[in-house]
Parts: structure tokens; C-alpha cells; sequence
């Protein structure tokens, strides 16, 4: 239908033709953007701001774990033993560890040439310097030497150089000036002394093993008869027809032990006079010669007359003996597998007493607590324990688990050991009941959140089919709040394995070798100390003689704890995706 040119034209449609000739005007439909308007309309600014903090975290955090992981991964690698020759004449040998730039002192520019002077002071005072390893604590009473690049005169990397590893006393720097076998002096040969070698270190493990493990067990036997006459004398009196008859047949058996004691010990002797005539002659590089049992001798080396495969196998042997072994030379080498099992043992523990504890609580908060004030003073408690200092938790298990619990254990079940405690004093049992109580409110919250996340609508169909309450929560409830519940034992795992102050009061300390777990009822001793990979890093980094002698430790140890957190709460993370691709019609 045809419109008149006089037709009046719609107020809308005169809007419509003015906005499409103000598009024309501008440039054929291009939008024009207003930059007068407020920032804080505009979400561009903020948005670049999110994404470039994001982008610094993960810098640094990708920063810092490069550096653990370097650090700890270069540790083991075998390094050449430099020969350097100092210009006053002082001649050294040692393993480059670091260097960097420092400012000389004025005291020593005035012992320097001219030449030297002028160059150090047309660099505004800084030179250059090497901190090497130079072992041999028991010939030098030091482990490390700094060397300014200006003392030195020439470097070198003789062949005949040799990395000892020694059971104490640590490493070793130098020549072998000799070998004996069998009593007798042989010349030096490297297929001689691999042989002889592995034969002593079998020795080694045979003596230790004699001492350990059958005599230990002797000595546990002879101590439980003597526990035994006390425990007599406590129940029927000093004098009792009881009392003496059970001292008599201890008395006996005590005989009987000491005389398998005494078998024991003769063999041990005996192949320790064996051991003491195969001994090899080390010889630093000032000329001084240390002379020692081959079997004290954990591994030796041509560091500079290596292949890259035997400098893999040593590599791949160092880790080897890291994760397998115990700690020597107070902790700053060997391994560390008493730390790696309690570490394990102690946040599995924890887990095992957190999860009921802070489960239970969170259902009966949610599902059976009236909600009011009483609830609620509950919860902000809950909330409040969370920002507790931990060392306030290792003072409460010190005093009420520890001192309370266990003393009153001691009393009750083990009478003839006092005044020795054994459940009256810190062990992996107290210490994993402490970082229950430090982890349980995490739980709890997260348990809370995770039942809360549950469709209403699920537990009225429950009900309306004749379930009760209880089985409602335990079929319909729990299961699917259940991905939730062990984000919270993640959580809570991962902070209870990297604690160390409440640790320091219940039960870590910085040598138990002996794991708790061995033949003797009751098998798992939870009354033990342990030992901490978390406590073994601050002890190695500021407790040990040398920090630079224990800093390459505390890096793979570091790394060793972070690769246990991160498998404990990859399982933990593997076994909540199960669950919730079991429920995955009930996600939340």
C-alpha cells in the first residue's frame, strides 16, 4: 500500500531514520565509542589487572619450584675436583660449589701488588671469588674455603684426584697413597680396589646387621625379663613367694640370653679383625695421609676420570642411597627414610583421627543441630581454631595428650618402666592426635559446605519414600556430598604434612633410626619418636655445624617433601574424581 507524501510519519520511525543518518554520518554503520565515560564502568582496566596478578603468581610460584627443583636435582651429580694453586704458594684442592662478586677490604688491598690494586679499584672495589669444597674436616676443621679469583695463580684438574665418601667424618679430598688386603701393602689398582670394596662394605652390612638387628633383639629380650621381675615385685610385693619365683626364672632365661649375647659378640669381633686388615692409605693434597678401614668407606670416586655413564650410575647410586638408607654426620648426608616413613605414617595417621572426628561434627551441625545462636557460637569457634598458631596446638598436645594421657597410661599399663615414660612423653601417636586437632575445623567447613551443596529436594524424596533420617544421610547424603568431603582431607592432609612447630613438642626429633615398626609385640610402636622431612630441613639448614655443608641437603629434601605431599594429595584428588563421576548426576 502506497503512503502520501503528507502522511505523518511515527515519532518512532523519525527516530529510526535519524539514527540510520547519524550512522551514515559517521562512517556507514561504524559504532562510535564514547571514552568520556567512568573507568569504573568500564571492566577492561580491571580485567587486565586480575589477569597480570594471576600472571605474577604463577611467576613466582613456577619460580620458586624451578629453583627447589634445580637445586635438588643437580645435588647428587658428581662434580671435578679443582687443583688450585694460590700465588703465595698455598696449594688446595676442592669441589667449585658457588661464586659470585664482593667488595675487598680495605686490609686486604694493602697485601696486594700494584697491578692488582689498580684493577680492583678500576672495578670500584669488586672482585670475583669461588667457594669450594674442600672436605677433610677431621685434617682442616672447615669444610669450605672462599678464593678470591685474584690469589689465584693456576687451576688445574689432576686425574688422580679421588672423592671419598666416608661413614663419619664426611667427605674426603685427595690421592689414594696406598691399599692394603689381607694385612698385606698391594700396589694401586682400580679393579683390586672395586672388589675389595664391595667386599668390605658386605662386611660393613654383616656387622651391622649382627649388632642391629640379633643382638638388638637379645638386648630387648634381657630388657623385657627385667621388666618383668619389677613388674612381680610391684603386684605381689619385695619378698613374695611370687615375686622371687618370677626373679629366679628371669634370672635364668637372663643367663641363657647373655650367653647367645656373648656367641654374638665373638662373631662380630671377629669379623672386625678381619675388616681392619683391609684399609687403604688417602693423602691430601698438602702431603698429610689418613689411614682407615676400606669399609668405612661408602664411595669413592676419580671425580675427573669420569665417564658421563659412571657419572649416571653415581648419580642414580647418591639417589638411591638418599631414600634407602639412614641419616650420618648429623644428617648432612646419607638418606633420610626414617624421615620419609614418618612423615607418611604420621599424615596417614592423622587422616585416619580427622576424617571421623571432623565428618561426624559437620552432620551433626548441618543435619541434627537446631540452628541458633548456640549453633552458631559453634561455628565461629570452629572458624576461630583455624587461625590458632600451631605451636599453640603442640603446646596443648605436649600437656594433655603427652603429660595427661600418657602419664596416666604409664600408671595404669606400665608401672615397672617408670620413672622411664613410654607413653608420657612425645611420640608419632601424640603427634598425629595434635595435627588432628590443627587440621579437624578445615574439615569441618569443608564437610559443612559440601552437605549444604545437597539438593533438598533429594532428602525429602528419600523421606517421602519411608527412609529414616539416618539412612537418608548415609545413602542419599553422604555419597554425594562425598567429593566435597575429601576436598577438605586434601586440604587438611596437605596442611598437616608440611607442619613442623607442633612436631617440636610431640614427638619429632633429629635422629630415631630405628623405625617403629620391628618383630617386637606389639609390632607398631606409636609410642616412638619419629623423624620429620619438615624438621629435618630446618634442622639440616640451621642446626648442623656448617650451613653450607647441609644447604644442598635441605634443597633435596625439600624436593623430596613436596614430591610426597604432591602423590598423597594426587591419590587423595584421584579418588574424589571417581566418586565424582560415580555421582555425576548429582555434581555440585
Amino acid at each position: 500500500m502506497s503512503v502520501s507524501n503528507d502522511q505523518d510519519i511515527p515519532a518512532s520511525g523519525a527516530a529510526g531514520l535519524a539514527g540510520v543518518a547519524a550512522r551514515e554520518a559517521t562512517g556507514g554503520g561504524r559504532r562510535v565509542r564514547r571514552f568520556s565515560a567512568d573507568l569504573s564502568a568500564v571492566g577492561e582496566p580491571a580485567l587486565w589487572a586480575f589477569g597480570g596478578a594471576l600472571a605474577l603468581g604463577i611467576i613466582l610460584i613456577s619460580g620458586f619450584l624451578f629453583m627447589i627443583a634445580w637445586n635438588g636435582m643437580t645435588t647428587f651429580w658428581p662434580k671435578p675436583i679443582e687443583q688450585v694453586e694460590l700465588r703465595d704458594g698455598t696449594v688446595l684442592a676442592g669441589v667449585a660449589t658457588r661464586g659470585g662478586p664482593y667488595r675487598v677490604g680495605e686490609d686486604v688491598l694493602l697485601t696486594l701488588d700494584d697491578a692488582q690494586r689498580a684493577e680492583i679499584e678500576g672495578e670500584l672495589g669488586i672482585a670475583s671469588r669461588t667457594l669450594y669444597k674442600t672436605a677433610n674436616f677431621d685434617l682442616y676443621g672447615d669444610d669450605f674455603r672462599w678464593v678470591s679469583d685474584f690469589e689465584v695463580a693456576s687451576l688445574s684438574q689432576p686425574d688422580d684426584f679421588w672423592y671419598f665418601e666416608r661413614q663419619v667424618w664426611g667427605v674426603f679430598i685427595g690421592r689414594i697413597a696406598g691399599l692394603t688386603v689381607g694385612g698385606e701393602p698391594r700396589e694401586m689398582d682400580r679393579a683390586l680396589l672395586a672388589r675389595e670394596h664391595t667386599a668390605a662394605r658386605e662386611r660393613f652390612a654383616q656387622m651391622r646387621r649382627l649388632e642391629q638387628r640379633e643382638i638388638g633383639a637379645i638386648n630387648h629380650r634381657i630388657e623385657r625379663e627385667r621388666l618383668a621381675q619389677r613388674r612381680a615385685v610391684l603386684r605381689h610385693g619385695e619378698g613374695s613367694p611370687q615375686s622371687q619365683a618370677a626373679i629366679e626364672a628371669a634370672q635364668a632365661s637372663i643367663a641363657e640370653l647373655q650367653a647367645e649375647f656373648q656367641t654374638l659378640q665373638a662373631q662380630v669381633n671377629e669379623i672386625r679383625a678381619t675388616d681392619r686388615q683391609y684399609r687403604i692409605q688417602m693423602e691430601e693434597v698438602g702431603g698429610r695421609v689418613v689411614d682407615i678401614e676400606l669399609s668405612q668407606i661408602v664411595r669413592l670416586f676419580p671425580s675427573n676420570d669420569l665417564s658421563l655413564g659412571q657419572k649416571i650410575g653415581i648419580y642414580f647410586s647418591r639417589w638411591w642411597e638418599f631414600i634407602s638408607t639412614e641419616p650420618r654426620e648429623a644428617n648432612t648426608q646419607g638418606g633420610v627414610l626414617p624421615a620419609i616413613f614418618g612423615t607418611v605414617a604420621m599424615t596417614l595417621l592423622m587422616v585416619v583421627f580427622v576424617a571421623p572426628f571432623g565428618v561426624i561434627t559437620a552432620l551433626y551441625l548441618r543435619e541434627y543441630a537446631k540452628q541458633g545462636r548456640i549453633t552458631s557460637l559453634v561455628r565461629i569457634s570452629v572458624n576461630n581454631l583455624a587461625g590458632v598458631p600451631s605451636i599453640v596446638y603442640g603446646v596443648f598436645g605436649l600437656g594433655f595428650f603427652a603429660y595427661t594421657m600418657g602419664g596416666s597410661i604409664d600408671q595404669l599399663f606400665y608401672a615397672e618402666n617408670l620413672p622411664n615414660p613410654t607413653f608420657g612423653k612425645g611420640g608419632i601417636l601424640w603427634a598425629s592426635l595434635t595435627l588432628a586437632l590443627l587440621t579437624v575445623p578445615v574439615v569441618i567447613v569443608a564437610t559443612e559446605e559440601a552437605l549444604s551443596a545437597v539438593p533438598r529436594s533429594m532428602r525429602e524424596g528419600s523421606l517421602a519414600c519411608g527412609a529414616s533420617k539416618w539412612q537418608t544421610i548415609r545413602y542419599i547424603v553422604l555419597p554425594k556430598a562425598m567429593p566435597g568431603i575429601m576436598t577438605g582431607m586434601i586440604l587438611a592432609m596437605a596442611r598437616g604434612a608440611g607442619e613442623v612447630a607442633p612436631l617440636m613438642l610431640v614427638g619429632v626429633v633429629k635422629l630415631a633410626p630405628a623405625l617403629p615398626i620391628d618383630g617386637f609385640y606389639p609390632f607398631v610402636h606409636l609410642d616412638r619418636s619419629f623423624m620429620h622431612l619438615g624438621f629435618h630441613i630446618f634442622d639440616v639448614g640451621f642446626q648442623s655445624r656448617n650451613s653450607e655443608a647441609g644447604k644442598p641437603m635441605v634443597f633435596v629434601t625439600t624436593l623430596l617433601l613436596l614430591a610426597l605431599i604432591v602423590t598423597m594429595n594426587a591419590t587423595a584428588i584421584i579418588i574424589r574424581n571417581r566418586l565424582k563421576r560415580k555421582y555425576a548426576d548429582g555434581q555440585f
